[in-house]
Formats: C-alpha cells, structure tokens, sequence
C-alpha cells in the first residue's frame, strides 16, 4: 500500500483512533483526502508538517511531514461565510462587523508565536491575525465548548476568523508539532470546491503564504 492510500486509511478511521483528543466523532471528506493526496504526491508541504482545515465540515487534520495522521478534530471558525479576509481585517479584529468575520482559504506557511496575552498559538495568516489557538472562554451565549462537542458542523461558525479547537487537542497534537516549528497549513474554500484551489496551487495561479 502506499504512502498516500495509508494515510487515507487511516483517516477513513479517524473517528476510532481519535476519541482520545477530539469531543465528538472525526472523519474526513472526499475533499479532506484529495487535498492530502496532492500534497503528498507534489510533496507541497516540502517535508513539513502540515495541516488541512475542511472548513464546510468544521475539522482540523493535522499529519506529520511524511504524511502520518497524528490527530483529528473539530473546529470553531469565522462567524462569516467566505474565503477571504477583509482588507485590514488584522489591525481591527476587534472592529470586524459579523460578515466580515471570514476564515480565509488558501496555503498558509504557519510559524508558532504569541498573542497580545503571551499565549502560545499557531499564527495561519500573521497579516490577517489568523491563527489556531484553544478555545478560550467567552460570552456565555456562544457556548463555545458545547459547539466543539456536538456531531454536526452547523453551530460551529462563531469565531473572528481564527481557528479554535479544544485544549486538550491543542496541547496534544497542535502544540508539540505545529507549535514548535513553521509548517504548511491548507484551509479548503466553502465558496468552491477544493480541486479549484490545488488546481491553482499546481498552475501556480494561488501562490499561498
């Protein structure tokens, strides 16, 4: 079998071998596997360690450089449908109307950092303040955890844009790889399917940070 049918194997089973880190069951995609498919066989990532965000499915898959899965999860994204951010949008976070609370698409080269609290988060797009972090506590009616909890990715659209998954997940999978070095970081579009965008990463079209 081969790198890229192993790997697909063993998302096909996520939902088994993750219970441990994600609240709720993970399985990916079609377009979850024929992202990690292409990356593997152009070797986009460049031997880093990547993560692809399904965004119409609210899940972070994040793998090791040789494409071995290491953990499965949902996802709090952008309030907002959408595949780009605003202009500006990172230097009025705080500003952003609702519909402008956008998870951008895209091929992102992530670096670990720190925000403004000195928490340690994965920064996805630096400009645009978007990154993965653990969910934080917030006003009480956007029940955040009990979001990440439930089977279904609808109620899983309230956040400025960043991606937030559960703190054992973060602490777990994120943190000790994404978190100690740069990485590739693929979140699929919901305005498109995701072919159109690898298409445009292969043609060079979609250049990606």
């Amino acid at each position: 079998m081969g790198l890229t049918l192993a790997v697909q194997a063993v998302l096909g089973h996520a939902a088994d071998t993750e219970r441990v880190v994600a609240p709720a069951p993970v399985q990916a995609s079609a377009e979850t596997r024929a992202t990690l498919s292409w990356v593997l066989d152009a070797v986009d990532h460049g031997a880093l360690p990547f993560a692809i965000v399904d965004k119409k499915n609210a899940r972070l898959f994040v793998f090791h450089g040789d494409g071995r899965l290491i953990g499965a999860s949902p996802a709090l994204l952008g309030l907002a449908p959408g595949d780009h951010s605003v202009p500006g949008a990172g230097q009025r976070v705080s500003q952003l109307a609702p519909d402008e609370r956008t998870t951008p698409a895209g091929r992102f080269r992530s670096e670990p950092g720190r925000n403004l609290d000195g928490e340690d988060i994965v920064w996805v797009d630096y400009n645009a303040a978007i990154a993965i972090h653990r969910v934080r506590p917030g006003a009480a009616q956007e029940r955040r955890e009990q979001r990440l909890a439930t089977p279904s990715p609808t109620d899983n659209r309230v956040s400025l844009g960043c991606i937030v998954v559960p703190v054992a997940f973060y602490d777990t999978v994120v943190k000790p790889v994404l978190g100690r070095q740069r990485g590739v970081v693929y979140v699929l579009p919901e305005t498109q399917p995701a072919q159109a965008m690898l298409n445009a990463l292969r043609a060079g079209v979609l250049k990606g940070s």
